[in-house]
């Protein structure tokens, strides 16, 4: 009878999605408590999500080099194509839409999968010397990495555009790229500001400054109302004013964390600060149990990284400490393209945690004959 290796489930990291599940289930209670109508179409990305990331958790991605790179390239075509042929909404070109069916989708949101797949793919073929890596290399990196960051800055969204950039230079510091090279870095976007800042689309512009002179907008006002009338242990859904009377806009996404803040109060944010740092430490301990795995590093490293950028930029925009972009919380703000983009992540890297002890795919590791197994 067909049925798996046992040794997958003796090598399966059982940690990640149990610490994934809680953020997912307050997720669940906050939307449907708001709308039930969201919170039905949560279960709906849930269930898609966990079927992805079981299917990610079986497919050896390491062995498609061929398939990374076909995909980050198809990537980029798409986000060409967003360019000529994309839907426009609220003055941002970002959207494609699938003929025939009438579903829209953001390249932007599978380009960051594609581009974390293709760093892994071109530092595990040229793995980092002593030293770290040279200009050459450091040049010929930074390509893949500009060329979607652009496309994206294009749209305009500079909010998706800068996770790209950070977390894959985030990823080549912690890889290992020579100082020199960094500090060259540091003092040419220094240099550089005021010129980037001149191409900026007049929006962007209008909300850096109005973040530096002004008094945060009517949505981040009320967004720390709702934080600090959480108190201490929050309070009960008839009791949650901001929320309950819709003072809070976009409660169920941008600005989720402050709903749970007056729901769950200081003790609650405190919890979940303390879920996403055991996820985010628990993602880059798996990048750290083999050395001289960089394809794992690169996943483990980016995975965890894009957790940070996207809750430490979503909470601090909440609570008037830096500009609103559309950056979600992760597994926890409501949309499906971050939740999977996320479930694919986390099954690609459970694949390579579970596969890293050289035990290969093959007919008989999967059936339960007696046949031989691979080593």
């Amino acid at each position: 009878m067909f049925g798996l290796d046992r040794r997958i489930l003796t090598y399966f990291d059982f940690t990640l999605p149990l610490l994934s599940l809680p953020i997912v289930l307050f997720s669940w209670f906050l939307i449907n408590e708001n709308n039930s109508f969201l919170g039905d179409k949560v279960l709906v990305y849930a269930l898609v999500g966990f079927l992805i990331f079981c299917l990610f958790s079986l497919l050896s991605v390491r062995k498609l080099s061929w398939f990374i790179i076909g995909f980050y390239w198809l990537n980029i075509v798409l986000l060409l194509a967003v360019e000529f042929f994309g839907d426009t909404r609220l003055g941002a070109q970002r959207w494609l839409e699938i003929p025939f069916v009438h579903f829209t989708f953001q390249p932007s949101e599978t380009m960051k999968t594609a581009l974390i797949l293709m760093l892994a793919h071109l530092i595990s073929k040229s793995p980092p010397k002593k030293n770290g890596y040279g200009l050459i290399t450091f040049l010929k990196f930074s390509f893949f990495v500009f060329l979607p960051f652009v496309l994206v800055l294009k749209q305009p969204d500079l909010g998706t555009a800068l996770v790209l950039l950070l977390v894959s230079f985030g990823v080549l510091f912690l890889i290992g790229v020579n100082y020199k090279i960094w500090f060259a870095l540091v003092f040419a976007v220094g240099f550089l500001s005021p010129v980037l800042y001149t191409n900026l689309h007049d929006y962007q512009k209008k909300r850096i400054m109005d973040f530096i002179l002004k008094e945060p907008d009517y949505q981040v006002k009320q967004s720390i109302i709702a934080v600090g009338s959480g108190g201490f242990y929050g309070k009960e859904k008839e009791e949650a004013t901001q929320s309950l009377y819709k003072f809070l806009p976009i409660a169920t996404s941008d600005f989720i964390f402050p709903y749970f803040a007056e729901r769950f109060g200081f003790v609650g944010v405190i919890a979940l600060f303390i879920l996403y740092g055991a996820l985010i430490f628990h993602i880059f301990s798996m990048g750290y149990s083999d050395e001289k795995d960089y394809f794992l590093k690169v996943i483990a490293y980016s995975t965890g990284l894009l957790i940070f950028v996207y809750s430490g930029v979503n909470v601090a925009m909440t609570v008037g400490m830096a500009p609103v972009v559309g950056i979600p919380l992760p597994l926890f703000s409501y949309g499906g393209s971050s939740f999977i983009t996320f479930m694919v992540l986390f099954g690609i890297l459970e694949n390579l945690f579970v596969f890293k002890h050289r035990f290969v795919y093959n007919h008989d590791s999967f059936s339960g004959s007696n046949s031989k197994r691979g080593p």
